[in-house]
């Protein structure tokens, strides 16, 4: 990923008073296609308005610019099973339910999570498994992690 495009698309979005959550560059050569995750800060849900705001604001930076390919996509989007990547987005996250991958520690785990104990830097998950059993995992030992939804 380009790092000035990077820079772009995050100040977009920061102006606008949302969260970047994840950029993607797909599609092909000839017809790029980047995909742009938001979230509110306050945790409420992403409308259609609001990606399409986003989307105009990123639009007005890109179209002409060396930065992309004249004929490239945009798709921006809420974050749906956003990812979890810092201490703070776990601790943000709290009650809500995850998935997450520990190859270190038995495989992949789903359950609401409880809490992130520790100190920086030896963080532990904290997860209530089914039964109401709960289930520790080091941060350390997390390789990806999601929220998921329950319906």
């Amino acid at each position: 990923m380009n790092a000035a495009l990077e820079r772009v698309v995050q100040q977009e979005v920061e102006s606008n008073g949302f969260e970047l959550v994840e950029l993607r560059n797909g599609g092909t050569r000839s017809r790029p296609v980047i995909e742009v995750r938001i979230d509110r800060r306050d945790g409420t849900k992403i409308t259609v308005d609001d990606c399409a705001r986003v989307s105009r604001a990123i639009e007005q930076q890109l179209d002409g610019s060396p930065l992309v390919h004249e004929r490239y996509v945009l798709q921006v989007s809420s974050p749906g099973e956003r990812p979890l990547r810092t201490p703070g987005e776990w601790r943000r996250f709290v009650s809500r339910f995850v998935n997450v991958l520990a190859p270190l520690q038995g495989g992949r785990f789903e359950g609401k999570l409880l809490a992130l104990e520790g100190e920086p830097g030896a963080e532990v998950v904290v997860l209530e498994m089914e039964r109401a059993q709960e289930k520790r995992i080091p941060l350390a030992d997390v390789k990806e992690a999601r929220l998921s939804f329950r319906f």
